[in-house]
């Protein structure tokens, strides 16, 4: 099939299905004798495997490593479950992170009158570059 089949049979856009290629994440499809790369059901199934684990935010090189371990039938799914921990660990930290931004925009929301009046401390303390610590509730 060529990419434009593969791609939708996978669900994955075929300017990525080339990036992946570029970056050596999945082999480059052989090419037909017209050049037109061709996929097999096979190359369909690497691919959705990889849509699946970038929709839940693995990063390509994390991807790498469990495409890997998904092909290595020898593998210790302890191998798989640490590479998902690591994972939920930056989860937890962007978590935190966005939890404060949020805390701290909070703060300066209820510091702000939000009327006609140009005053704005949230522009106030953006311009000054030093946003307040959030309220502790």
């Amino acid at each position: 099939m060529n990419i434009g089949e593969a791609a939708a049979r996978s669900g994955v856009p075929a300017k990525t299905i080339r990036y992946y290629e570029d970056i050596a994440l999945i082999e480059s499809a052989d090419r037909t004798a017209n050049g037109y790369r061709a996929y097999s059901q096979e190359d369909v199934h690497t691919l959705r495997f990889i849509a699946s684990a970038r929709s839940l935010g693995f990063t390509v090189a994390q991807c790498r490593d469990l495409l890997a371990l998904y092909r290595d039938r020898e593998r210790s799914s302890a191998d798989v479950k640490a590479i998902a921990a690591s994972h939920v660990a930056e989860i937890d930290d962007k978590i935190e992170g966005l939890r404060a931004m949020r805390a701290t925009l909070s703060t300066l929301m209820r510091k702000c009158h939000g009327d006609d009046r140009p005053d704005c401390p949230i522009i106030e303390e953006l311009a000054a570059g030093s946003a307040p610590e959030p309220d502790k509730k």
